[in-house]
């Protein structure tokens, strides 16, 4: 038995902070607890304690016990009201802030942070996507000058300079050093490398939120921790109930009457949008919803895995014939979307699938297209006989799911070599070493669309398919293989970023540097975005906005919250939801576009409005109520989803078909019926806004 927990020491941005309606449901349960049984509060941040106190002075917050703040440069006892300074005497010793700035400016890159940011034991810096050898090559130029420091570098940006005893953990030490409280009875949760010291405290118990960034799990790949599959401060809560300090999760209903307040900005943004509780008749209609979609699952249950769509519901002809496959992505979304369904056929269905693919892996390691049903061939070309990108990431990404919520890593080792391969092959499409993937014209999911070279899609799933890896080799004990995974991973996060959201911000201390050569300043004529870019070759790029990419670099914990509303608030304003959530693509290209493909028109698939070229699709639809969700807007992700609901009832022939695709401009429903992944991924939606009606699991 594990002594009990006596206090509990949180970061805040990404954290505790990042979703208002996240971090009021965490302040509902802390202040709930029996004062006699309630852990000491540490918040423990980058930020100053000034800064720190006025989350909780606003109410965003449930009072602290005490700060740590600066990077463990300062702790404050609220008790008794005063910082304790006590610890300046300990982290003077080597110190020397006006010569640590004298020769951290000299240094290619940085950027002062600005004045709230410094404090006299902390000199913080911009360095950005800078690499291991970098910040070695810094730590040696200190050490010369005799310096006794500390570095300490995150989010791929951030570079802090400290007194060599500071650090997150180390206050967190001195602390309960002077409190007497062993580390055995501590508990902490974070979501970046600047935590990574208070996990590495000897004895203490951690939760890292799904959220986290890749140099967290890195630092910690040898640390036994407790993994959230959820984000913020929701992923926080269900950590304090893995360590038994909190027993009673409050609901998303239930604190409805004290969720924070939407700010000004975005509730202009959703006028003429019904807001509100939902009524009982449409939660008696989610209910219906819910229940049909289980049942469309259902009929994509075979005998190798899920198919792609009800081989009972639908006539195939010509090319349509592959649709009687077990699909790679398709059953890969459908693994990813359905593993907390308490269903033991549909459980099963997932394994089936996964294993199916796995097993037509090629020596080479790449993953079919699709295995057929009625042979079990596998085809690894689509219609153009053009490879499929994607296969392998999702597949990658499913696996690794699969090992975490289900706890059985059998799989894993069953097909260990095989899953090297994959990454392998994958590998092999960084053709330049940039961390980025090249991609064939049409070679992901998108096979009949006209992208290719740096496609968003492809490496949003990349970066993630690297960070899965990394844990999957973390889960088999193969810590230093793991840890190259999750670096590399860091690596492609912060170029994705770099390419695909350019900015002209030189001379903001946030944004890129001055002389460095960025993509949209070559071109002279982009700007700033408010999206990532869907698509940039050597030659050009394109400046549409991918919705399902973008949604998904959300979900996948590429993109930070601050950027992912900055994207929410301009699909919202374009209407990429109308007349159903939600479009893949905005705009649509026309016929005499630049853009167009001669080729759009086989099958009549992609005319304008249809298929892959602003298509709406009721899986993409899926997530976009989780992306809004996430970001903090529960009632509106209510409200989309009733929309959902609505569109997958619809039907061709008769209601509730979940179709594959609707008519980006009608709105009426085409494609197959009861496409697997329409019902997974409404099934998710449902389970992550708390609609399920049977409450069947987080997220």
């Amino acid at each position: 038995m594990s002594p009990s927990i006596r206090l509990f020491s949180a970061d805040l941005d990404g954290t505790l902070l990042g979703n208002p309606e996240s971090s009021q449901r965490f302040k509902t349960a802390w202040t709930a607890l029996a004062a006699e049984a309630r852990p000491l509060l540490v918040y423990n941040s980058g930020r100053l304690v000034d800064d720190l106190r006025r989350f909780v002075d606003d109410g965003t917050l449930p009072p602290a016990d005490y700060y740590i703040g600066g990077v463990g440069t300062q702790v404050f006892d609220v008790p008794a009201g005063r910082m304790l300074d006590e610890l300046h005497v300990h982290l003077a010793d080597g110190w020397d802030r006006v010569r640590v700035r004298e020769l951290v400016a000299q240094f290619p890159g940085v950027r002062p942070q600005p004045d709230e940011f410094q404090h006299e034991f902390k000199s913080s810096w911009f360095l950005d996507g800078a690499r291991p050898e970098d910040i070695r090559e810094l730590r040696r130029r200190l050490g010369e000058a005799r310096l006794g420091v500390k570095l300490v570098y995150s989010s791929g940006r951030d570079l802090d300079v400290l007194p060599r005893h500071a650090t997150k953990g180390g206050a967190l030490r001195w602390l309960c050093a002077r409190l007497q409280i062993p580390l055995e009875t501590v508990l902490v949760a974070g979501d970046t490398g600047n935590d990574a010291s208070m996990f590495r405290l000897p004895g203490v118990r951690g939760i890292i939120v799904e959220n986290a960034l890749p140099e967290l799990y890195e630092a910690t790949v040898d640390v036994p921790t407790y993994s959230s599959r959820q984000i913020l401060a929701d992923g926080v809560l269900d950590g304090l109930c893995h360590y038994g300090v909190v027993c009673v999760l409050p609901t998303k209903e239930k604190t409805r009457q004290t969720r924070a307040k939407m700010e000004p900005g975005f509730r202009m943004l959703f006028t003429g949008t019904k807001l509100g509780s939902l009524s009982d008749k449409e939660k008696v209609f989610l209910a219906t919803a819910y229940e049909q979609a289980l049942l469309a699952l259902q009929k994509n249950i075979t005998p190798l895995g899920f198919s792609a769509c009800s081989l009972a519901d639908n006539t195939v002809t010509g090319t349509d014939v592959n649709y009687r496959s077990v699909w790679a992505r398709d059953g890969a979304i459908t693994v990813w979307n359905t593993l907390q369904v308490q269903d033991e056929e549909v459980l099963s269905a997932g394994v089936r699938t996964l294993e199916t693919l796995l097993s037509a892996t090629t020596p080479t390691g790449q993953i079919p297209a699709n295995v057929r049903i009625d042979d079990g061939q596998p085809d690894y070309s689509g219609v153009g006989s053009i490879c499929s990108i994607d296969s392998g990431l999702w597949l990658l990404i499913a696996v690794h799911n699969y090992a975490m919520r289900t706890g059985d890593h059998s799989l894993l080792y069953r097909h260990a070599d095989r899953l090297q391969s994959i990454m392998n092959w994958l590998s092999a499409h960084d053709s330049n070493n940039d961390g980025l993937l090249e991609i064939p014209e049409a070679g992901d999911w998108t096979d009949l669309f006209g992208r290719s070279y740096n496609v968003l899609y492809d490496e949003v799933l990349w970066y993630r398919a690297n960070v899965c890896y990394g844990r999957i080799l973390e889960l088999m004990g193969q810590h230093a293989r793991a840890t190259d995974y999750l670096r590399w991973s860091q690596r492609i996060r912060t170029r994705v970023l770099d390419v695909f959201w350019p900015t002209t911000k030189a001379g903001d201390p946030a944004g890129p540097p001055a002389n460095q050569n960025r993509f949209a300043d070559r071109q002279s004529g982009l700007g700033d975005t408010q999206y990532l870019l869907a698509e940039i070759t050597p030659f050009a790029f394109n400046w549409r906005c991918d919705v399902y990419a973008n949604v998904l670099a959300f979900l996948m914990n590429l993109l930070d919250v601050d950027r992912a509303r900055t994207a929410f608030r301009f699909m919202w304003g374009v209407g990429v939801n109308q007349p159903w959530p939600v479009a893949n693509l905005y705009p649509v290209v026309q016929a005499g576009d630049p853009d167009w493909r001669a080729y759009y028109t086989v099958n009549l698939l992609n005319l304008p409005h249809h298929y892959h070229n602003g298509g709406i699709w009721p899986f993409i639809g899926g997530m976009w109520v989780r992306f809004i969700h996430r970001l903090g807007f529960h009632e509106v992700a209510c409200r989309e989803l009733v929309r959902l609901a609505q569109l997958n009832q619809l039907g061709r022939d008769q209601e509730w078909e979940f179709n594959e695709w609707a008519h980006g401009t009608t709105g009426r429903p085409m494609g197959k019926a009861f496409q697997a992944w329409s019902a997974a991924s409404f099934i998710r939606a449902c389970q992550e806004v708390e609609a399920d009606p049977k409450n069947l699991g987080e997220a």
